[in-house]
């Protein structure tokens, strides 16, 4: 099964969402596990998910399905919200904020408690199958005037707010998931969170526990720490030359510099 380590009380409350067919929406920074957890309940609760990435081309149609051409004629394809809406599977937006306004009016009649969705191409009228789920998620801080999500729409969700996590279980969820021993961890831990500091400085977005997990990962797999640390989490951060040395001696603070070792 799909590891996840609890932060607070989110299964909970997601088993009580699903339990009464109740939408969800997740709101957290990028990285700090929002697609890891929907992926481990789905396998917890035994539905299937399907995973849609939202974006600014996203269509109604790509949610819901279209006619295509094959070598018997045009067929009807369901899209993946169609799919999970018949199969009683979840139906997970990432970054839902992204999509058009026009594209997630779609969601409203699944939102609710009609759990319907209309499909004008057919003349389908759907009713959720039991275990149907609606999750959603987005970055609030990327959020602006023009991509904020709308009060009609955010108010149909149960909503859970993640963050990063402690350091001790930021400690442990990199252990695990890189496969390295705790001290090395620790120190990268110890360096997310300083660097997590500087935030609000020059930075847009914190350093994530997925970059301080693909960081581990290239360090156990044999290459010099500071090469590693700069490629993993230092030059994803920014790509301003200057930002960058700065935040490079953050990272001697904590690892070294070259030659010297610790």
């Amino acid at each position: 099964m799909t590891f996840y380590q609890p932060v607070g009380n989110e299964i909970d409350l997601f088993q009580a969402a699903a339990d009464n067919g109740l939408p969800v929406l997740i709101k957290g920074p990028t990285g700090c596990g929002k697609t890891r957890f929907v992926r481990y309940m789905a396998e917890k609760l035994n539905r299937p998910v399907y995973t849609v990435a939202c974006h600014d081309d996203l269509t109604a149609a790509d949610l819901v399905g279209r006619h295509l051409i094959g070598p018997d004629g045009t067929y009807w394809q369901d899209g993946p919200l169609t799919r999970a809406v018949r199969e009683g599977g979840i139906c997970y937006l990432d970054e839902v904020v992204e999509a058009r306004k026009d594209t997630t009016v779609v969601l409203h009649p699944l939102a609710d408690d009609r759990r319907e969705l209309p499909i004008e191409r057919t003349g389908e009228l759907l009713t959720a199958a039991p275990g149907f789920m609606l999750v959603v998620s987005y970055n609030p801080g990327y959020q602006s005037l023009l991509k904020g999500m709308k009060p009609s729409t955010r108010q149909r969700f149960v909503s859970l707010r993640f963050d990063y996590p402690s350091e001790a279980e930021e400690q442990l969820i990199v252990a695990e998931e890189a496969g390295c021993d705790r001290d090395l961890a620790a120190q990268l831990v110890s360096l997310a969170s300083a660097l997590r500091n500087l935030k609000d400085h020059d930075l847009e977005e914190a350093a994530s526990t997925r970059l301080l997990i693909h960081t581990a990962m290239m360090i156990k797999a044999g290459l010099p720490p500071l090469d590693a640390v700069r490629a993993g989490m230092i030059e994803p951060l920014s790509d301003d030359e200057a930002t960058v040395a700065a935040l490079m001696e953050v990272v001697y603070a904590v690892f070294g510099r070259p030659g010297e070792g610790r």
